[in-house]
C-alpha cells in the first residue's frame, strides 16, 4: 500500500481500516507495523499513531552515500551468468514498461535492476541491506511530481551500465555509476527544494 501510493508519506495509518481491508487481526497488523518501522518505512508517534515515514533531504543524501559503497563495490566484481541474467531481465522489463508509457513500472524495474546489480557482491547481508535501502528510496520517489521526468533518463543509463558490466570494464563501470548516482541524487534533492 505504501509502494503503490495508497498510503503516502506523512499519512496516518488507520488500524481499523487496514485490518478490515487486509482481513487481519490488530495484533497481526501491529506486528507488521513494528517490522515496517524497523525497516524505516513507518514512524510511531507517541499518543498520535503510526505514520508513513517522510524522508528528509539529508536522508536522501545518506541513502545515496550507502548506494555508492554497495553498488560501486558490485560493479568492480566479475559477474556470474546468473547475476547478469537477473540484471538483464530487469533492464528488459524497464524498457518494455517505458515503451508502454508505464513510468511507475519503470521505477519498479529500476529498483530490481539495482538490487540485482548488488548481488554481484555475492553477500546475502549486502543483498538484505540493499533491499531495505531501496524500500526507503521508494518513499523518496513519492516527492517526484512526474515519474517519467525522473525515470526516463535512467532507462538508457541502466543499459549503458549493464553493457560496461558485461564487457568486464570494471573501472569504467564504477566511474559511470558515480556520475549516474550523482545525477539521480541531484534530481531527488531538487524535488525537496522549497518553492521549486
Amino acid at each position: 500500500m505504501i509502494f503503490t501510493r495508497t498510503q503516502r508519506p506523512g499519512q496516518r495509518l488507520s488500524e481499523e481500516s487496514i485490518c478490515e481491508a487486509l482481513s487481519v487481526s490488530r495484533n497481526t497488523l501491529r506486528e507488521a507495523f513494528r517490522l515496517l518501522s524497523h525497516e524505516r518505512l513507518l514512524d510511531h508517534r507517541l499518543n498520535r499513531g503510526v505514520f508513513v515515514r517522510v524522508l528528509s533531504a539529508e536522508d536522501v543524501s545518506d541513502l545515496y552515500r550507502v548506494r555508492r559503497v554497495l553498488e560501486g563495490a558490485a560493479v568492480r566484481r566479475t559477474p556470474t551468468p546468473q547475476a547478469l541474467a537477473q540484471i538483464a531481465e530487469a533492464m528488459a522489463d524497464a524498457e518494455r514498461a517505458a515503451a508502454a508509457d508505464d513510468w511507475r513500472a519503470v521505477g519498479t524495474a529500476n529498483i530490481r535492476f539495482h538490487q540485482a546489480l548488488v548481488t554481484l557482491n555475492q553477500s546475502p547481508r549486502i543483498d538484505e541491506t540493499m533491499r531495505q535501502l531501496l524500500a526507503e528510496l521508494r518513499l523518496v520517489f513519492h516527492v517526484m511530481d512526474n515519474p517519467r521526468d525522473f525515470h526516463e533518463p535512467f532507462v538508457d543509463r541502466n543499459r549503458e551500465l549493464l553493457e560496461l558490466v558485461q564487457a568486464g570494464e570494471h573501472d569504467r563501470a564504477a566511474a559511470y555509476l558515480d556520475g549516474y548516482l550523482d545525477h539521480a541524487e541531484r534530481l531527488l534533492l531538487r524535488a525537496y527544494e522549497p518553492n521549486r
